[in-house]
């Protein structure tokens, strides 16, 4: 299982990156934190470069939450609270937490789409209140990615430095990768089981 992991993110090189790293923004199967640390490791190793990488991974970055930009702006809320109302238990998301979300966006401005890339989770949601504000696509596109560019040089260099300094990084990197994604599962499972919309709450 290692072996694959990490063939799955290296054995596709620069393009393979560039693809994960649009996929997780937009439905996260292995999350960015690994697919970066194991293009680090590969670098200690000689077999990647730095600048490819980061490109590689901040393109995927940012072509990954445009899409969902996209989609939000194209929307707008009429349309897209039909979908949220019937499918809301299944995203464990409901109206109120969308329109609490715009809210937040619209008082704290395009700033939020840069400071929320450098969080877990929230750094995808946020493309999501920014489309439904029609937030202008190309400061959209520039905070994306100047934060998306700022996270991956940490993860990569963070990466390296486990490459040169352990030899069984890779090893570590492929097991998290498998233990991370049982445990999003179980976590999904959770949410969706237990999930009560704000209004049930309220």
């Amino acid at each position: 299982m290692n072996e694959w992991v990490i063939w799955l993110i290296e054995g596709g090189g620069y393009w393979g990156i560039l693809l994960l790293m649009m996929v997780e923004n937009i439905v996260p199967p292995i999350p960015s934190e690994l697919i970066m640390g194991a293009a680090g490791i590969a670098m200690a190793h000689g077999r990647m470069d730095f600048a490819p990488v980061l490109v590689a991974g901040t393109v995927g970055s940012t072509l990954g939450n445009y899409v969902l930009f996209l989609a939000a702006d194209r929307l707008g809320y009429e349309r897209l609270r039909p979908f949220i109302d019937r499918w809301g238990r299944w995203l464990t998301l409901d109206w109120r937490q969308v329109e609490q979300a715009g809210k937040f966006f619209r008082r704290h401005g395009r700033w939020v789409v840069f400071v929320m890339r450098f969080m877990p989770m929230f750094r995808t949601l946020v493309s999501v209140p920014a489309g439904l504000a029609h937030m202008k696509h190309w400061p959209f596109l520039i905070y994306t990615a100047a934060g998306a560019a700022i996270w991956n040089t940490l993860l990569i260099l963070a990466g390296s430095w486990m490459g040169r300094r352990f030899a069984e990084a890779e090893t570590w990197v492929g097991w998290a990768t498998v233990v991370l994604a049982v445990l999003t599962g179980l976590w999904y499972c959770w949410r969706v089981i237990f999930w009560k919309s704000s209004a049930d709450n309220s």
